[in-house]
């Protein structure tokens, strides 16, 4: 009898990021220039003195198992850092250290979900968030969002699809895929209906450190008392520290949550990377200066990609408040002619896109905003200038 394949694992879609990710590279291997906008990591080395702390964990034997929760010395950095930037209280205990932010997202749902729950999800929407909860047999609801509004959701929306099996609200600020972030005055207001409808909501803060001038970051948990006992928080080193490789991500929790997750944690995975552990203690303890030139560097990058798009007729974008997205609508250059070729879908655009001008994007569509494209600029100078002068002569070159 042949192996049958689940049917929730059946139903899954694979990661557009990653598949847009994987046809660049193929283009790479065979001597093609490409310009990959498409992957959500910092292009930057990460930083020497973490670096160095890894090596000296190796040196000092840190090379064994830890505990499956985490290093106690990591958990209390993560605290302090909380209290250091956000004025937020928290036990060690409360936090469990997981392998990269995606894995403590899963460890999150899965500790806290029931088959049949709803799970509300603001579209555009990060691609593995629905897919996440769909493992878990709950059922995510996507809240279509519009651009005149950056995307972010409205109280009147979000209460207006809570009904009595909704569960937990997913939110991420900054976004990932539109840059957008959400005000602490218009995360208030969301606080605000749920705490009275009693839902969980589950922050994904991994872009925390990544604002721009003008915008202003608010942790969920510190929008209103006692809103830390239905917050679950997620976070980690991939995108502030340039460690997307590293793998180390966390969620902090209500202590009987935490204690949960970490139970789950011992069962699927056991610990994370040692090393990689203490190079995330170093990376929360040690010198922020590279946090405040990465950040600066990637301002200058939001700057000239919102110019380049500016310039291109009939494109729009919401605000980049922060992240390393640029969210840009292209509905007006859909079910044109690019090459002879037509094209009625951001998925067939991304791949015409990459197959004509080598540039690698990711389809709205993946992100339930179909019309739309993702472009990252984590990418150099060089890469950014050149891909937007192709991105402009193939939207303007195409036809009726």
């Amino acid at each position: 009898m042949p192996i049958k394949i689940s049917r929730i694992v059946n139903g899954l879609q694979p990661s557009a990021t990653l598949a847009m990710s994987a046809k660049a590279k193929d283009l790479k291997a065979v001597g093609k220039t490409v310009y990959d906008l498409s992957v959500g990591e910092p292009d930057f080395k990460t930083p020497i003195h973490i670096c160095a702390a890894a090596t000296a964990a190796m040196q000092a034997g840190h090379t064994h198992y830890t505990i499956a929760s985490g290093l106690p010395e990591l958990k209390k950095a993560i605290v302090e850092s909380y209290k250091k930037l956000y004025g937020i209280e928290y036990a060690p205990s409360q936090v469990v250290i997981a392998n990269g932010a995606k894995h403590a997202l899963h460890n999150s749902l899965t500790a806290t979900l029931d088959p049949g729950d709803e799970v509300l999800i603001p579209a555009p929407y990060w691609v593995s968030y629905a897919e996440l909860v769909k493992l878990t047999g709950a059922v995510p609801i996507i809240v279509q969002t519009e651009e005149s509004n950056d995307f972010k959701i409205t109280p009147e929306q979000l209460a207006a699809v809570i009904t009595p099996q909704t569960r937990m609200f997913l939110l991420c600020s900054p976004s990932n895929p539109t840059g957008s972030l959400y005000s602490p005055e218009e995360l208030e207001a969301l606080a605000k209906i749920i705490v009275k409808n009693d839902l969980i909501v589950l922050s994904d803060e991994i872009y925390d450190q990544l604002f721009y001038s003008g915008s202003k970051f608010a942790s969920f948990p510190t929008l209103l008392p006692n809103l830390q006992e239905r917050v679950i928080l997620i976070n980690g080193v991939s995108k502030t520290y340039a460690m997307t490789g590293w793998r180390v991500g966390w969620s902090i929790s209500p202590l009987k949550v935490a204690k949960k997750i970490g139970e789950l944690q011992s069962q699927e995975t056991s610990n994370p990377c040692s090393i990689s552990q203490y190079a995330a203690i170093e990376a929360l303890t040690g010198d922020q200066t590279c946090v405040a030139e990465m950040r600066a560097e990637f301002e200058k990058r939001r700057n000239y990609v919102q110019y380049r798009l500016s310039e291109i007729p009939d494109i729009t974008f919401p605000q980049m408040g922060g992240a390393f997205y640029a969210f840009f609508n292209i509905k007006s250059y859909l079910g044109r002619k690019y090459n002879g070729v037509k094209i009625d879908t951001s998925e067939q655009w991304c791949l015409e896109l990459l197959t004509q001008k080598n540039v690698a994007t990711v389809m709205g569509s993946s992100f339930g905003a179909e019309g739309y494209i993702r472009a990252s600029f984590a990418a150099n100078n060089t890469i950014l200038e050149n891909a937007f002068d192709r991105i402009r002569d193939f939207l303007t070159q195409s036809t009726s």
